[in-house]
């Protein structure tokens, strides 16, 4: 039951980070905006990872080649697709973009059976199909719809790509850090990531766009809002995935759709027609059916 009451928390915590971080590309840009999931997150997994740690005395981590490449793998997919999601819900809007970030379990399925070798059943087969319907219904532009949308869209599907990677590189890493003690490997793979994550990126502001990370650091209240946000989101994921299955639970997780939809219309005034309702809701039963293949 734990897994249950994790991923149920995870949900609401990962769409109030994408809000905040949402609010900040304005200013900082999507790349500054996708710093702060990093940077400002980092003490908060720190803190975690210490608790994890104190209560996880005996554990023998082996960080070996295999651990790290599956490290850098996951952060690099994490970091392009997270500036790739803020990219779109400025153009898709912010539940649109929620929903075409969702086609990673797809997509992950699909990478998992073409270079992993994962067997996978009928059910899972006709869930991928039935996501991507929901996926071009939610994504075919309106006749006369700007150019932007539709490279909202183009987005949105590139961070569910993005995510895919991410979820396969951080898995792969925990499994070879220490298979025994799973939530510590989980939370010590996040620690290491966001490190590399936050360097990087800083480095890259600091020698591009220096008036971005000028504006990460001037928003600091809410950039350690979306910090704190995305650390707990991913403290919650990661936590789940080491007590259960992946398909159960991300399925659960489809509750993330409903709650973007509302925080998008609440906050950011946004208006879903008719099919990109049956478009989300084809895409989600996909995904479901998909993950529980």
């Amino acid at each position: 039951m734990l897994w249950i009451i994790l991923t149920v928390a995870a949900a609401p915590l990962q769409v109030a980070r994408n809000a905040f971080q949402r609010g900040l590309v304005g200013d900082a840009g999507p790349w500054g905006a996708t710093l702060v999931r990093f940077l400002f997150g980092l003490p908060f997994s720190i803190a975690i990872f210490g608790v994890v740690a104190l209560a996880t005395r005996d554990a023998a981590p082996d960080p070996s080649l295999r651990f790290w490449l599956a490290a850098i793998l996951g952060a690099a997919g994490q970091v392009a697709a997270t500036g790739a999601l803020l990219m779109a819900m400025h153009r898709a809007g912010f539940a649109v973009a929620t929903v075409l970030q969702q086609s990673s379990l797809p997509l992950a399925a699909l990478t998992g059976w073409w270079l992993l070798g994962d067997v996978l059943s009928a059910r899972a087969w006709a869930g991928i199909a039935l996501a991507t319907a929901g996926l071009v219904a939610l994504s075919w532009p309106r006749a006369g719809a700007a150019r932007g949308t539709a490279a909202g869209v183009l987005l949105g599907l590139a961070a569910g790509a993005g995510f895919a990677v991410a979820f396969n590189g951080y898995r792969q890493a925990g499994l070879a850090l220490d298979p025994a003690h799973p939530i510590y490997s989980a939370t010590a793979a996040l620690v290491i990531a966001q490190v590399m994550q936050s360097a990087t990126l800083t480095f890259l502001l600091a020698v591009t766009r220096p008036q971005a990370l000028a504006a990460v650091v001037g928003s600091w209240r809410q950039s350690l809002s979306a910090g704190f946000f995305g650390s707990a989101a991913s403290a919650c994921w990661f936590g789940a995935l080491a007590l259960a299955p992946a398909g159960p639970v991300r399925a659960v997780a489809l509750i993330e759709t409903p709650i973007a939809a509302a925080v998008g219309r609440r906050l950011f005034r946004e208006r879903i027609s008719a099919r990109q309702w049956l478009g989300g809701g084809l895409a989600t039963a996909g995904v479901a059916l998909t993950v529980l293949g």
